[in-house]
C-alpha cells in the first residue's frame, strides 16, 4: 500500500541525513561535495527516495489498476468507481495533506509525480487526481482555518471528491467576470448562478464554489465558499467531449443554495486571491498531466515501430522515422525539466509564475506533438480505438484550454518581459 511505502520512505531518508550530518561533522568537505553530500537536489532529475518509492508505487496501481478499465471507462464517457476508490486507498487523494487529517503529508513533487505517472496511462484518471490535491486540497490548507481543516480535510483525504468551482458560461479566461451571486441571509449565504466547465463535479462530493457578495467591489467581492452536493447543487448538463472522457465536466446550477456563515473559506472577499494563487500551482499540475501524457503516447507507439517491418527491416530503423523520435524524445525530456524546475521553486518558496505559464504551454503543445505523431508511427493500427494511441491525441487537447489557454500562458510569459525589460 502507498501510505506505508510512504512512512518507510520517509524513515529511510531521515536516517540517511543523519548519518551525512555525522560524517560532515567529522570530515571536511568541498561546497560542491558537501551540498550532495547532505541531500540537496543537484540535478532537475534527482528525486529523493520517498518520491522514487512513490513514482514506483503509482506506475504499479496505474498499471494495475487503472489500465483494464481504460478503454471502457472511455467508451462510456464515465470513470469506474473502483478507480475512484483505489486513489483513497493508496492515498493519493491527499498527498501533501498533514497525516493529523489523513493524508500521506509529503511534497508538492510528489502530487506532481503522482499526475505524471497516472497520465502515463489515463489523463482522465491523473486530471481527477490533480483538481483534487492541487487545488481543492491546497486551498483547505492554505487558507481554511484550523476548525474547517479538521472537519474537511480528513474527508477529503479518506473517501470524498472534491470540485473546483470557477467558471462560468461568460468567465472564462476572464474568470473575474463571474456573475454568480451570494446574499447574506442570518447565519447563512444563498448563493444563485451556474458554474460552467467543472471537473469532477458528476462523482464529487465537495465543492469550492466562487461567487460574489457584493458586486460594486467588483472582483473584489468574490468570495470562496464550501459547500455539499446535498445542500443543493444540481447537475444540469454532463458534457460529451472529444477526450479525457471518463472525466466528468458539468454545467452546475445554484437556485437559492444555502450555505452556512462559516463555510466561508479565507474571509469574505478574498476570493479573487485565492483563485489567482491556486491557479499557478494548478498549472504546474496540467504540465505534469501533459508531460505524463506524451511519454504515454510515446512508450505505446515506439516499441511497435520495431515490431513492425517493411522493406525488411524495422520501420522504427529508418532515419525519417528514428530522427522524430529523437526529436520527440527531446521535446519531452524539456517538458519534463520545465515541469519539475516549477514544482521545485514553489517548493523552494519562490517566485513560479512565470516558469508554471512555461511548463503548462509548453508540455501542453509537447502532447498534441507527440500523441499526433505516435498515431503516425503506428499507421493504420495507432488510428484505431483498440491500441489506445488516438485516445492520447484526444487527450491532449484540452491542455492548451484548461486552467489558462495557451495565449493567457503566453500573455503571463510576456508580462514579465515587459517587466524585466521595460
Amino acid at each position: 500500500m502507498f501510505r506505508p511505502v510512504l512512512r518507510a520512505a520517509r524513515l529511510a531518508s531521515a536516517a540517511r541525513r543523519q548519518t551525512i550530518t555525522q560524517r560532515a561533522a567529522v570530515r571536511p568537505f568541498s561546497q560542491g561535495r558537501a551540498l550532495h553530500e547532505q541531500g540537496r537536489l543537484n540535478s532537475l532529475d534527482s528525486f529523493t527516495d520517498e518520491e522514487q518509492m512513490l513514482r514506483e508505487s503509482v506506475a504499479r496501481f496505474a498499471q494495475e489498476v487503472v489500465a483494464p478499465r481504460v478503454r471502457d471507462m472511455d467508451e462510456a464517457e464515465m470513470m469506474d468507481p473502483a478507480v475512484i476508490r483505489g486513489l483513497f486507498e493508496q492515498g493519493l487523494m491527499g498527498i501533501e495533506t498533514s497525516a493529523d487529517h489523513g493524508g500521506a503529508e509529503s511534497s508538492f513533487t510528489s502530487a506532481i509525480i503522482a499526475i505524471e505517472e497516472l497520465a502515463k496511462v489515463d489523463p482522465s484518471v491523473s486530471v481527477m487526481c490533480d483538481v483534487h490535491n492541487t487545488l481543492v486540497n491546497t486551498i483547505l490548507r492554505k487558507y481554511a482555518t484550523k476548525e474547517q481543516q479538521d472537519k474537511w480535510l480528513p474527508q477529503l483525504s479518506e473517501s470524498k471528491l472534491g470540485s473546483f468551482c470557477l467558471s462560468e458560461p461568460a468567465s472564462g479566461s476572464d474568470a473575474f467576470a463571474l456573475q454568480t451571486r451570494a446574499q447574506k441571509d442570518g447565519d447563512h449565504w444563498v448563493i444563485n448562478g451556474s458554474k460552467m466547465w467543472i471537473t469532477n463535479s458528476h462523482e464529487a462530493e465537495v465543492f469550492l464554489i466562487f461567487a460574489n457578495v457584493d458586486p460594486s467591489k467588483g472582483y473584489k467581492g468574490i468570495t470562496c465558499f464550501i459547500a455539499t452536493k446535498d445542500m443543493g447543487i444540481q447537475i444540469a448538463k454532463k458534457e460529451q467531449k472529444l477526450g479525457i472522457r471518463a472525466s466528468s465536466t458539468c454545467t452546475l446550477n445554484f437556485d437559492d443554495m444555502r450555505i452556512p456563515a462559516e463555510n466561508i473559506i479565507g474571509g469574505e472577499g478574498k476570493g479573487y486571491k485565492i483563485a489567482i494563487e491556486i491557479l499557478n500551482e494548478g498549472r504546474i499540475g496540467i504540465a505534469a498531466q501533459m508531460l505524463g501524457l506524451a511519454q504515454g503516447a510515446f512508450e505505446k507507439a515506439v516499441p511497435y515501430t520495431f515490431q513492425r517491418t517493411q522493406f525488411g527491416k524495422p520501420v522504427g530503423t529508418f532515419q525519417g522515422l528514428s530522427f522524430q523520435q529523437a526529436r520527440a524524445a527531446m521535446n519531452i525530456e524539456a517538458a519534463r525539466l520545465l515541469t519539475y524546475n516549477a514544482a521545485r521553486r514553489k517548493e523552494e518558496g519562490r517566485e513560479f509564475a512565470r516558469e508554471a505559464a512555461m511548463a503548462k504551454l509548453y508540455a501542453s503543445e509537447v502532447a498534441q506533438q507527440v500523441s499526433g505523431a505516435a498515431i503516425e508511427w503506428a499507421g493504420g493500427v495507432g488510428f484505431t480505438r483498440e491500441t489506445g494511441i488516438e485516445k492520447f491525441w484526444r487527450d491532449s487537447k484540452i491542455g492548451a484550454i484548461y486552467e489558462g489557454t495557451s495565449n493567457i500562458q503566453l500573455q503571463t510569459i510576456a508580462k514579465f518581459i515587459q517587466k524585466q525589460y521595460s
